[in-house]
């Protein structure tokens, strides 16, 4: 990381916000992965827990969807305003702790219930962490590198997933689900201290190229309900959120239940599952979010529609590779498919990201990076899994022997939706610069 890293050091050492920034950025990366490689233990040892437990793929949707998602999604709106007017290094060592603590309850779970209640305090959790993380990079890192520095902190779910799944699956194929849940909440507790106590926070709007006067006003506290009326008001953020939210309608459905699908349907095994599909995770999610980054900053460079034209492109070439993977008949070709899908799959999130946190002031980043994530995430964190969990009981209720490959089949139409969307806000961009370049 530090050799990709060393390309995006702000230019002058002199104005260098919250410590080193090849720092910060690995520090925050490594939070993110131990943020979603929590969220993913779920999914990835989902078999073992519903023979454990004896839940269905309705339950497990709700569990890793709805559930989840009701906390981790409406908690980061108030937790994103307190960190715009807090310390935002505070608020993510907090959040890091909480989550990591509801990991450990998980692993000690002894039902369905027990299960559900710390799921959702993890969501809590997890609520705090990435918003500040937003904000923290976007005032150390200059725009024209914000992209490539977020693509790269967006390597936390890539990673996290892959690491999840070879150490989850490895351990609980030796010693069963419940120990990776723990081992992975106490490693994340210790991590909550070290950023505590290493993470300086960042000047707001430090690396921002404004005026004096927009550079001062960077540290006013910002109004709570201003602010997310300016949100939902806001056309291009509010179609870049939507875009987002349907985008991830199909990466969290099929995420939540790929290893369930692969080894009920493609004849995977535990023990394949964590060497191949880890693999599978690192070089397709992880190589999707460094490519998606710097392609996004050529794009923008030459005009900021580019913010929207490279998920919908990436959405298009996604669509078919998708399609294919589902109706694979063996796990091998299965995992190539899959790998081509997970590499255009997620160039939506550096883009998404990158574009709120330029457009709105710095005091309402982290605000706004929380709604952009209440947004996304309730319509595809939430929906996306709860939907092909319970379309997968449907199916098998009608007497469909793969109902589960065919409730992955109905999320197709997102792709769609999405690529309107993000065409749409592209639309709008392009409107947006040739007013301002009429004005200049």
């Amino acid at each position: 990381m530090a050799g990709a890293e060393a390309s995006l050091s702000p230019a002058a050492a002199s104005t260098r916000p919250g410590g080193n920034p090849t720092f910060v950025l690995g520090m925050l990366c490594f939070v993110y992965v131990l943020n979603f490689l929590d969220r993913q233990l779920l999914s990835i040892l989902a078999k073992p827990i519903q023979d454990a437990l004896q839940i269905s793929d309705g339950q497990l949707g709700l569990i890793s969807g709805l559930y989840f998602a009701m906390f981790y999604c409406f908690i980061a709106i108030p937790v994103g305003w307190f960190a715009d007017r807090t310390s935002r290094v505070g608020v993510l060592s907090a959040a890091c702790a909480i989550w990591s603590g509801a990991t450990v309850a998980c692993g000690m779970a002894a039902n369905y219930t027990q299960l559900v209640v710390a799921r959702m305090v993890v969501g809590f959790g997890e609520a705090g962490g990435v918003p500040p993380s937003y904000a923290i990079i976007t005032d150390t890192y200059p725009p024209g590198k914000r992209a490539a520095a977020l693509g790269i902190f967006n390597l936390g779910p890539a990673i996290g997933a892959a690491a999840g799944v070879a150490f989850g699956a490895a351990i609980a194929e030796r010693f069963g689900w419940r120990i990776p849940f723990i081992a992975v909440g106490v490693i994340g507790i210790v991590t909550a201290l070290a950023v505590w106590l290493t993470v300086r926070e960042p000047k707001r709007g430090a690396t921002d190229m404004a005026a004096p006067s927009a550079s001062a006003s960077a540290d006013d506290k910002a109004a709570f309900w201003p602010t997310v009326r300016m949100f939902l008001s806001h056309p291009i953020l509010m179609l870049a959120a939507l875009g987002s939210g349907a985008t991830q309608f199909v990466t969290y459905g099929l995420g939540n239940f790929a290893v369930l699908f692969l080894m009920r349907e493609k004849g995977m095994e535990l023990g394949d599952v964590a060497i191949w599909y880890a693999l599978v995770l690192l070089i397709g999610m992880g190589g999707g979010m460094i490519v998606s980054g710097r392609v996004i900053d050529r794009m923008v460079r030459k005009s900021r529609a580019g913010y929207a034209i490279a998920p919908a492109l990436s959405l298009v070439v996604a669509m078919p590779f998708y399609v294919a993977f589902v109706w694979a008949p063996g796990w091998p070709l299965a995992l190539a498919l899959l790998t081509v899908v997970m590499i255009f799959n997620y160039f939506y999130l550096s883009a998404s990201v990158a574009l709120v946190q330029e457009e709105v002031k710095p005091n309402q980043r982290v605000l706004a990076g929380a709604l952009l994530l209440l947004i996304m995430n309730f319509i595809g964190l939430g929906l996306g899994p709860t939907w092909v969990g319970f379309a997968s009981d449907w199916f098998k209720a009608q007497g469909d022997l793969h109902g589960l490959q065919t409730a992955l089949y109905t999320l197709t139409p997102f792709y769609l939706i999405a690529i309107g969307l993000f065409l749409w806000l592209a639309r709008r961009l392009r409107r947006e610069g040739s007013r301002q370049e009429l004005a200049a």
